[in-house]
């Protein structure tokens, strides 16, 4: 049995290490507390959170709003699964679609069982709406794509660690080129493809930004060849590039929407498919579902999260630091960082190949910052939209100033 009492960072290191699955390696430090921008590892020392748990929390650590509907929800009702009704969904579906701007909704929870309910919709819809020849049915996803590691996930992914050893793979599925008009066109002609399936900005592969116009030409394309549009804003969604969607910035809509993430403010895994009457009508009493899918308490904190959101103007928050923190990114020597890129508060810094990135984020743990290399010589930063300037700014002259000791 493992007792209660303090455990020393060390002494979890270790524990983890022994009884653990060792699927992640994670940055040396032992957390235990969060608030805000900020989190204390076990021996009290104070950082800043420059990942958000990959945006799961932009609206900041242990938002107390948010807190406070898990409490009072949790009180309450927690759970009775979906083979009755309860009072919070309906509340949380008509809340989001209406907001959102779609007819239904349906409640999961992980970012990767949004994905995989977007494809069972997809090719349902495929079969049943587009009359695509049964067991035919083919979804496109671009290279680089991330959207998390359930076998249908590895099986469209370009990322040997993510897909080697795991075959056979998934049929069905096929890769192009992100931000590839043309080779986008090419697969769509096949009158088999029933949708494609793509980031707005590429996260995991290092906040990879598409062309200007790329997404009304995916708009366009998808319309054109009766194909079905599913954007993955599990990681750009909720605020964090400075729209409430990340397609907002070239004002479209997908037909699919998946969300995740911040959806619960990273209180509890809370995620969400939305699409029209036509496209989700698809899906049958007995088709699809989830125990915990759309839970009392999964809704009631989804929507206090983002009322949050709302009214603390948090896309707006983050479209203004986020250039400010551009701007403080791009006086760091090009001997040093070659190349920063992003949108709102979703960006990432490329090292040059002279200083190993996992180093820059071991110092930057050292000197109070944390945050995740991605694809060797990337950082990720993303910072909870909750964020000040003077906080944005002190974070960036933390970075500055460890790149300068690589000099020493």
């Amino acid at each position: 049995m493992v007792d209660n009492k303090v455990l020393s960072s060390q002494e979890i290191f270790a524990l983890e290490d022994e009884y653990g699955c060792r699927n992640y390696a994670p940055v040396k430090v032992a957390l235990s507390r969060g608030e805000g921008v900020f989190v204390w590892d076990v021996e009290g020392k104070k950082y800043y959170d420059f990942l958000s748990a990959y945006s799961a929390l932009n609206q900041g650590h242990c938002h107390p709003r948010i807190i406070a509907a898990l409490k009072k929800q949790a009180e309450k009702l927690t759970l009775v699964s979906r083979a009755f009704y309860t009072d919070q969904l309906g509340r949380y579906e008509k809340f989001m679609t209406s907001l959102l701007g779609f007819d239904r909704l349906l409640a999961m929870n992980s970012g990767v069982e949004g994905g995989e309910s977007a494809c069972k919709i997809a090719r349902k819809w495929g079969y049943d709406v587009k009359k695509i020849p049964e067991g035919q049915a083919k979804i496109i996803f671009a290279e680089g794509n991330f959207w998390g590691r359930t076998m249908s996930a590895v099986s469209t992914s370009s990322d040997p660690t993510c897909y080697q050893g795991f075959g056979p793979y998934m049929p069905g599925f096929k890769l192009i080129p992100f931000n590839d008009v043309e080779a986008l066109e090419k697969e769509l002609q096949d009158p088999t493809v029933a949708a494609f399936m793509v980031e707005p900005i590429q996260g995991e592969a290092g906040t990879v930004i598409p062309d200007d116009g790329y997404l009304k030409k995916v708009r366009e394309l998808c319309t054109k060849y009766n194909v079905l549009w599913i954007a993955d804003e599990v990681q750009t969604g909720l605020g964090r590039t400075g729209k409430l969607l990340a397609v907002q910035h070239e004002d479209v809509k997908p037909d699919i929407l998946i969300l995740g993430k911040a959806l619960s403010g990273g209180v509890l895994p809370v995620s969400a498919v939305l699409a029209s009457h036509e496209v989700m009508n698809v899906i049958k009493p007995g088709t699809h579902g989830s125990t915990y899918g759309g839970n009392p308490l999964a809704c009631a904190v989804a929507m206090e999260a983002m009322k949050v959101l709302l009214d603390e103007k948090l896309p707006e928050r983050a479209e203004k630091l986020g250039k400010v923190l551009l701007e403080e990114l791009r006086k760091i020597p090009k001997d040093k960082v070659t190349l920063v890129r992003g949108r709102g508060l979703m960006l990432a810094m490329v090292v040059h190949d002279s200083i190993p990135a996992y180093d820059v984020i071991v110092r930057l743990r050292d000197a109070g910052l944390l945050t995740k290399t991605t694809h060797g010589q990337v950082i990720r930063l993303a910072p909870p939209l909750v964020i000040t300037e003077e906080q944005v700014r002190d974070g960036a002259n933390i970075i500055r100033k460890v790149f300068e000791s690589f000099d020493k």
